[in-house]
């Protein structure tokens, strides 16, 4: 039996035996064996093609001489757990990777192929594959093809926006009906360039997958071959032992920032990243989005900031395309599992569409998409997407409309409370205060649909997607169950937000603000029981990446 093998030996007839009754042979043994991690499932449009992808898989594996075994994990939709479910989303991204983690361990594999696509699954399977460190190349899933209805495209982020018209009289029943039919009309991930594709191109930029894996649609007719490449490739990645922090450097964390902020990519990569490096044993910490992103232009900007989607970046070159471009400041040494260096890879790109990804000396902005905020009301930090945001809102002075959940914001735009010029704060929404930080994309989404969006902001210890745009500030750090100051912040408070100057303050004095703390209780929890307690006693702020320590 091959050497390291859970069929080795006299031990691993045990193994054998039980491997035997699946219907594996004897040759079956003597080669490596291959964990093929699959998230498919039938809940979640971004893993439903899953299952066909891993047999393809798994004929690479075959064809290079390995053995193939399939596992699954779970696989939650953050659209579909909007709300009261969204509780639960943060949490399973280290359930994931913990599940990954273990299975793989008591199994023995001496290789992985990650099948995945979606929010949390990527960077769940990402740490996973960091804390392992076994020989492991991903196949994502690829985004969904956009549809189109009245001569333009649609796709699921044009429902949260409608949802906001809808409740303001300015479309029809059937015209938003028509938009939830056709807003997503197959499998893979969410077209815009959300938490899902961000960190899909992550795993390209980190070097975890084979060239065009990330952007290449779910259907597309290549997605066959690059999933036998790919099964074949890691077979042979077992034989050199070329395991996976080789791709986990800093260097290739640092390119992997660059790539997120040239491209408007989403604040979530300021939650996962970190997460992922500290398995790694890499220090990422928040700063350094903020300080690569002053010298990273916007070379590219998606859905919902553009007219654009991550199909129109498959067709103008992909993610070694934009690598080519930022090749001047990019580590181009780092190493990928195909066995080229980054650099030699973005060399052999090509930008077929200049309308999508600009030149570097003659970019979209100079900045990149994603600004780190601090101040009295943030001193731990908070995130904002600057490049979904109008130029006229990236300063703001407003009236607080405090608000201690998300429900109690929603409720309100329902009811059509708010004024322009507002700041909206939504706390009670961090990861431990939620608990799980919530993504408030959707309260985000009505106010651009109900012609708000560039007039009142929104601050929260809560989280975004990457969907969202419009002026909006989450992450706030400390949060507010950690008696951080936006649990200070009172109606008709005056808060700042300046993010040219990176600043987010509340105009009240700081002895006021202590003052207001030491009198502040924490609330009761609105959601509890269960795995739920566990994360609110155990996970970290959003500041180094939200995991559980």
């Amino acid at each position: 039996m091959k050497p390291g093998s859970v069929f080795e030996g006299i031990e691993g007839a045990y193994p054998r035996a039980l491997y035997r009754a699946m219907g594996f042979k004897e040759s079956d043994f003597e080669k490596p064996l291959i964990g093929i991690v699959n998230s498919w499932s039938e809940v979640d449009p971004g893993h439903f093609h899953l299952r066909d992808l891993a047999g393809w898989v798994k004929d690479g594996v075959r064809q290079a001489g390995g053995t193939p075994a399939e596992f699954n994990t779970v696989a939650p939709c953050d659209g579909i757990a909007q709300g009261e479910g969204m509780h639960y989303i943060l949490p399973l991204r280290d359930v994931i990777a913990a599940s990954v983690e273990l299975m793989v361990r008591a199994n023995r594999f001496n290789g992985l192929v990650m099948l995945c696509s979606c929010d949390k699954i990527v960077p769940g399977m990402l740490m996973a594959a960091a804390q392992l460190d076994l020989p492991t190349l991903f196949v994502t899933g690829g985004p969904m093809a956009p549809s189109r209805l009245g001569g333009r495209k649609i796709i699921l982020s044009d429902v949260k926006e409608a949802m906001g018209r809808r409740k303001e009289g300015l479309m029809t029943r059937e015209e938003f009906h028509q938009i939830e039919c056709r807003a997503c009309e197959g499998p893979g991930a969410c077209s815009f360039m959300g938490t899902a594709n961000t960190m899909s191109c992550v795993v390209e930029v980190l070097g975890l997958s084979l060239p065009g894996c990330a952007t290449m649609p779910a259907l597309a007719a290549g997605r066959r071959e690059i999933c036998r490449a790919s099964g074949r490739r890691i077979v042979e990645l077992v034989s050199e032992g070329i395991r996976a922090r080789r791709m986990f450097a800093r260097e290739a964390f640092e390119n992997a920032i660059r790539f997120v902020q040239a491209v408007g990519g989403s604040t979530n990569a300021t939650l996962h990243l970190p997460a992922i490096a500290r398995k790694a044993g890499v220090e990422l910490p928040l700063e350094a989005f903020d300080r690569l992103g002053r010298d990273t232009p916007l070379i590219a900007k998606f859905q919902p900031a553009s007219a654009y989607d991550v199909v129109d970046l498959h067709e103008a070159g992909g993610v070694a395309a934009v690598l080519r471009t930022l090749a001047p400041i990019l580590h181009s040494e780092t190493a990928t599992v195909d066995g080229r260096t980054l650099g030699q890879t973005a060399a052999e790109a090509r930008v077929a569409r200049p309308d999508v990804i600009h030149p570097l000396e003659d970019p979209i902005e100079s900045e990149g998409g994603i600004v780190v905020l601090r101040g009295s009301l943030a001193p731990g930090g908070a995130v904002a997407k600057q490049s979904a945001i109008a130029p006229s809102m990236r300063r703001h002075v407003g009236p607080a409309r405090v608000f201690e959940s998300e429900e109690e914001v929603r409720e309100s735009l329902a009811a059509r409370s708010i004024r322009p010029g507002d700041v909206l704060v939504i706390r009670n929404e961090g990861p431990r205060g939620g608990p799980g930080m919530r993504e408030l994309s959707i309260p985000a989404a009505m106010l651009i649909g109900m012609g708000l969006g560039e007039s009142v902001a929104m601050v929260t210890d809560g989280r975004f997607s990457g969907a969202t745009r419009g002026p909006c500030v989450g992450h706030v750090c400390p949060e507010s169950q950690a008696g951080g100051p936006i649990a200070a912040v009172r109606e008709g408070d005056l808060i700042e937000v300046d993010l040219p100057g990176r600043r987010l303050d509340l105009s009240v004095p700081e002895e006021e603000i202590k003052a207001r703390l030491a009198a502040w209780e924490p609330p009761v929890p609105r959601v509890s029981g269960g795995f739920l307690d566990f994360y609110r006693r155990n996970v970290g702020g959003a500041d180094s990446g939200a995991v559980l320590e």
